[in-house]
């Protein structure tokens, strides 16, 4: 996609601080980290969201919990523990169109949503 900042980044056309690169995935560190450890894991073929997956798109997907695995490892955060976390459209905050993964490690990590007390 022209316009994908990911695909961009993914061609090297837009620089990164690259974690790991083979030919269908690339891991690359945030430019927010919102951790000690924050790196973004992109296939390199453009899905917009998840809700574009397709059955031909299922060994990707596993692949890239694979990459994700090493990933951690590699960061040193595979023992201590690591969030991975996929956003999908607009009220989960995806902020672009391409599927991608955050992985966040390296501090003991807080609740993914606030409790409200109705449900306490």
């Amino acid at each position: 996609m022209e316009n994908c900042l990911f695909c961009k980044i993914a061609e090297g056309s837009i620089p990164s601080n690259k974690v790991y690169e083979d030919d269908r995935f690339l891991v690359f560190h945030d430019i927010e980290p919102a951790a000690p450890t924050h790196v973004l894991i992109i296939p390199k073929k453009h899905i917009a969201t998840m809700n574009d997956v397709e059955q031909e798109d299922a060994a990707l997907l596993g692949d890239l919990h694979l990459v994700a695995k090493e990933a951690a490892k590699k960061l040193g955060v595979a023992e201590s523990g690591y969030r991975l976390i996929n956003n999908c459209r607009p009220d989960s905050g995806q902020a672009v169109y391409h599927i991608h993964y955050h992985l966040l490690g390296g501090t003991k990590l807080g609740a993914l949503v606030q409790h409200s007390s109705s449900h306490a």
